[in-house]
């Protein structure tokens, strides 16, 4: 009676599952163990009554207060990475004698902070670079031309198994020429063994201009490569990405808008010519920054989490403020992509909103660092600048469920989806869910046509309801799948007033 009560509250809208199935069946999309994010949809062919939600990650702790004299207001740019060594920070420090947009009065820096746990920063002392008379800092590089000249630099861990011990770590970092009376801005490649001492790779830029139209060595000052630049190594097609910056026309307005490109390399030496990112759906949003990342538990996933920069809007904020301010607000969005050139945007929300506090409502400020790091076996993380151009702004933690960005949710009415057909390997599927004390998931295995497999189906399955981010799903003879591995497979959730993060098989003993 119990399942029969379930079945008629969350399915009674539904037929059977064979007619809520594609009439043209695609071809099984081989999983095998990988992790798969509800981010988008391209693993569901059918959903019911359910749909995606967006969560915000809740505020933490000011993970770190910008308050040494190279640390200027105008603070941005952040990098952040996890690895062996512990946790580590990247940002960019901008000291002037005035806060003129010029910049021709900067000078930038490229600092360091570590942790061992992602929550309690220290500036380590490098000795690497003199400030007013003393190497006693974290400053790992500096320019003496605003944000560019080689004093930017956005590091990251090089993933490719091929690569030599010096280039361990690699990060793109702009230059300014000016011999030809223009400034022309340049990308290079710099790399280090140890994530604080960096050299740059070759005399010759990786990226050699950028036009609108065509490829051109001359830069608009201040227009294009100013922000930041996301570079790593890409393991599904073997080759390096790097997302940069640039200026796109709008057709219909003629307004410039600021857009993404990524560029590919096998070696680090040819690079293809940037190509324009493709957001769907597009809005006319300004990215001011991206920041595009593989997530840290599934490479096939890229993610970035750019600042959306709205400069016709302006809030009330204290006059002593108001000269040292820029005009715009901005906030945070999400964004994700499966083949690094085509990204969903089906979340138009901001991922993260500005708040109640109103210094934070001031141009430029809401910036959030380049990738998500694991702060916990529950726990990942990301990092944002509060306070852009303000006394003492700061960096503060915001953490999020493992695997949390985004999920599908189901009412307590009902709700369910079916996926597209599936090959697997392993003996177990393993849930990211969470339900109310009165909701739950159940799970169905059905054949590549949509017919459910017996032993597997919505009456054998024990509900699932509580929170776990690794539940094995159940049925009546127990969680063992390994009868149906390599066997197209659909999956169909049964949910009421619950959500489903992520899912995966495994293997278990």
């Amino acid at each position: 009676m119990r399942r029969l009560l379930w079945s008629l509250a969350v399915c009674s809208f539904t037929l059977s599952t064979t007619s809520l199935i594609a009439a043209d069946e695609p071809i099984a999309v081989n999983i095998a163990q990988r992790l798969e994010l509800l981010v988008d949809d391209a693993m569901i062919d059918t959903m019911h009554g359910a749909a995606f939600k967006l969560h915000s990650p809740r505020p933490a702790e000011v993970a770190l207060q910008f308050d040494k004299p190279w640390e200027g207001s105008g603070n941005h740019y952040l990098t952040v990475f996890h690895d062996d060594d512990g946790y580590h920070m990247y940002y960019h420090s901008v000291v002037g004698r005035s806060n003129s947009a010029s910049g021709k009065d900067w000078v930038s820096y490229t600092c360091y902070a570590q942790s061992q746990d992602g929550v309690t920063w220290r500036r380590p002392h490098l000795g690497l670079h003199e400030f007013q008379g003393s190497t006693n800092n974290n400053i790992v590089c500096r320019g003496p031309f605003g944000f560019a000249d080689g004093a930017l630099l956005f590091p990251y861990p090089n993933a490719n198994p091929g690569a030599p011990p010096e280039h361990r770590y690699l990060a793109p970092g702009a230059r300014v020429d000016r011999s030809s009376g223009n400034e022309v801005i340049r990308l290079f490649l710099f790399a280090s063994r140890d994530r604080v001492r960096w050299n740059q790779v070759g005399d010759k830029p990786i990226i050699n201009g950028l036009g609108t139209k065509k490829p051109s060595t001359y830069y608009p000052p201040k227009n294009l490569l100013d922000s930041d630049h996301s570079l790593f190594w890409d393991a599904p097609s073997e080759r390096y990405f790097l997302y940069l910056r640039d200026q796109r026309i709008l057709p219909n307005t003629g307004e410039h808008l600021r857009a993404v490109r990524r560029a590919t390399s096998k070696d680090l030496v040819n690079w293809s010519y940037p190509e324009w990112t493709h957001m769907q759906p597009a809005p006319p949003d300004q990215f001011y920054t991206f920041g595009a990342r593989p997530y840290f538990r599934a490479a096939h996933f890229y993610l970035a989490f750019p600042m959306r920069y709205v400069r016709w809007r302006n809030a009330p904020l204290p006059e002593k403020y108001k000269g040292q301010l820029g005009v715009g607000v901005s906030d945070t969005v999400f964004v994700s992509s499966r083949d690094g050139l085509h990204w969903d945007r089906r979340f138009l929300d901001g991922f993260i909103r500005p708040g109640l506090d109103p210094l934070k409502w001031t141009d430029r400020s809401n910036h959030t660092s380049m990738g998500l790091v694991p702060t916990g076996p529950h726990e990942m993380s990301v990092y944002m600048l509060e306070y852009f151009r303000l006394p003492q702004p700061r960096v503060r933690r915001y953490s999020m469920r493992l695997d949390g960005i985004s999920s599908v949710n189901a009412p307590y009415a009902g709700g369910e989806f079916i996926t597209r057909p599936l090959l697997f390997t392993g003996n177990r599927l393993v849930l990211n869910a969470s339900t109310s004390a009165a909701g739950g998931i159940r799970v169905e295995m059905l054949d590549a046509a949509g017919r459910p497999l017996d032993r597997f189906t919505g009456d054998n399955v024990i509900e699932f309801f509580g929170d776990s981010v690794a539940q094995e799903v159940r049925w009546d003879q127990g969680p063992d799948v390994s009868s149906l591995e390599g066997q197209p497979v659909r999956l169909r959730f049964l949910m009421k007033d619950a959500d489903l993060y992520s899912f995966r098989f495994a293997t278990a003993e």
